[in-house]
């Protein structure tokens, strides 16, 4: 008698193995299709009673056969044995009754693995399983709302990054989908719009990766604040559906390494002080956080409690990475704009700006994956730092892949004041242009697959502006101007059905419609068709002006 469960991506999976000291476990039974779990352990294979099995017990069997994680643990004299179809380390999964007496265990079952050279379980090179076989995701118009519906199907958090040029090696076999489109919202991968299972003409260089933030939704933390970047920012976690800081009290590194662990960051360069990324708003869920370091979360470590606190949000905990060896910050700071600091000989210092020219800056733009240079503002613009000037004299080709890369006069090697900071301001992989454009008004434009293009008017209202007006450090938007407004463009058309919330740091965070494609699905006939939007509906903005600090 076959049973059913009542979603596709959930199984029912009896497991046999053995006590607690075993150094083997496999996948065995009778028939090439057809295997039990079981361990090995003094010389003999063998079972365990299910005295005492719970969940906890079953995170650990999901967790080492790379199962996800334990949803369930039936007892075995309810369900029955699960069959189990083997292609090398991935199960395509099969349910077969008939009574047994051992413990059993449900868990998420995979149609979605992350893969490939330095992949972990929550990071690595995207795989569908179909049609009897794994293949690859190309990565056309690959974004962050896709990598969203995979970290989630996997139970991996949130998408951080998504990696281009196959980032965890290229992928051998069947390239299954391309041109995938999600909102961001959809329950797996292959729920998005696509061109269809094996429609492409991609090749293995082109497969999709993503980074996503953690291995359980509880545990979701992100590293947020002005000035912040993947890697280095004010420490928010998620619980209860909401995002939350934490506390600084009795921060320390141990703490912030565990932070920079979780999100694969590389190890913990600094517990910062509370102002370093400005304060948080709403709940503060962590106070007085002790971890021993070797924690695989924050929300691990001991605390007193998620809500227990009297803090305010002046005390708000942040780290900084040792994936971060540059960053931009101080006051009035976005992620690409502000006071230009390096990392050196465990501290960071600032850089002066004797000769500090756009050419400089430019490093500093494509070091940070933040653009162009649009502008090198003088005299501590972002506000004076403190402490070390590490560089001075800089004078860079605008090739160099780090600013360290470029001549100087040496680490420290310097007669400046911090009044001479330097600082840049770049475009975001974003800018403005057109007839009579400036650098705060005018046609929208991003930069995507070393081209630059477009972005369609369709729905394009006073937020999606706003988003760009801020991205550009230019004030809020004044205006989403008509099409007509800065003339129409040629080339690349990369954004349509844009919709933002007003809140995002950049204008690709918003849901669109994925990047050079417009989809029209035809209920009747089940096909995806593609529209093209010409240059007469690219849009424009005109933001209040840019943004001034006193030093």
């Amino acid at each position: 008698m076959a049973k059913q469960l009542p979603t596709v991506c959930h199984f029912l999976v009896f497991l046999w193995f053995a006590f607690s000291g075993a150094s083997t476990i496999r996948l065995t039974g009778s028939g090439s299709t057809r295997c039990s779990v079981e361990v090995y352990h003094n010389n003999s294979w063998g079972t365990v009673c299910d005295d005492g099995w719970d969940l906890n017990d079953a995170e650990v069997v999901c967790r080492q056969l790379n199962c996800g994680s334990a949803l369930e643990v039936p007892q075995s004299a309810h369900f029955g044995a699960l069959y189990l179809g083997i292609y090398g380390w991935k199960l395509k999964v099969f349910y077969v009754w008939s009574p047994s007496y051992h413990l059993c265990v449900l868990f998420s079952a995979v149609s979605v693995i992350l893969t490939g050279s330095g992949s972990t379980r929550c990071s690595g090179r995207v795989e569908v399983y179909h049609n009897n076989s794994w293949g690859t995701v190309c990565d056309d118009g690959w974004n962050l709302n896709d990598a969203e519906v995979v970290c989630r199907q996997l139970n991996c958090g949130s998408a951080l990054e998504v990696p281009q040029s196959a980032h965890f090696g290229a992928g051998t076999g069947q390239i299954w989908l391309d041109n995938v489109t999600c909102s961001g919202n959809e329950s797996s991968l292959t729920e998005c719009q696509h061109s269809g299972f094996g429609s492409n003409r991609c090749e293995h260089g082109q497969d999709a990766a993503v980074i996503c933030s953690g291995e359980k939704t509880v545990n979701l933390i992100r590293l947020a604040g002005s000035g912040s970047s993947r890697c280095s920012g004010r420490v928010e976690v998620y619980h209860d559906n909401v995002w939350g800081t934490v506390s600084d009290n009795n921060w320390v590194l141990n703490d912030a390494e565990v932070v920079c662990r979780q999100l694969n960051c590389g190890s913990a360069l600094e517990a910062t002080p509370s102002y370093k990324f400005g304060a948080g708003t709403g709940q503060i869920w962590l106070d007085n956080v002790t971890c021993s370091g070797n924690e695989s979360s924050l929300t691990e470590c001991q605390h007193s409690g998620f809500g227990s606190n009297r803090c305010e949000h002046s005390q708000d905990a942040a780290v900084i990475c040792s994936a971060v060896s540059i960053i931009l910050t101080g006051s009035g700071s976005t992620r690409c704009s502000g006071r230009v600091e390096v990392y050196h000989s465990n501290s960071w210092g600032t850089v002066c700006d004797d000769g500090w020219d756009l050419n400089d800056a430019e490093v500093v733009c494509r070091q940070l994956n933040c653009g162009s240079a649009l502008e090198v503002p003088q005299s501590a613009h972002f506000g004076a730092g403190t402490g070390k000037i590490w560089l001075d004299n800089l004078s860079c080709s605008g090739n160099e892949s780090s600013l360290t890369e470029c001549q100087h006069s040496g680490f420290g090697s310097n007669r400046c004041e911090h009044g001479q900071d330097a600082a840049v301001i770049c475009s975001d992989l974003i800018r403005l242009a057109g007839s009579g454009s400036s650098r705060c008004s005018g046609r929208v434009e991003v930069y995507h697959d070393n081209v630059w293009g477009k972005v369609s008017d369709v729905n394009w209202v006073l937020n999606d502006a706003e988003v760009v007006c801020r991205q550009i450090n230019c004030g809020s938007a004044l205006e989403a101007t008509p099409s007509y407004k800065f003339g129409a463009a040629t080339g690349q058309v990369w954004l349509s059905y844009v919709s933002c919330s007003g809140n995002e740091s950049s204008l690709t965070e918003c849901q669109h419609s994925g990047w050079g494609n417009y989809y029209y699905y035809n209920y009747y006939n089940y096909y995806y068709y593609y529209y093209y939007y010409g240059h007469s509906y690219d849009v424009g903005v005109i933001c209040s002006g840019p943004m001034f600090w006193q030093s």
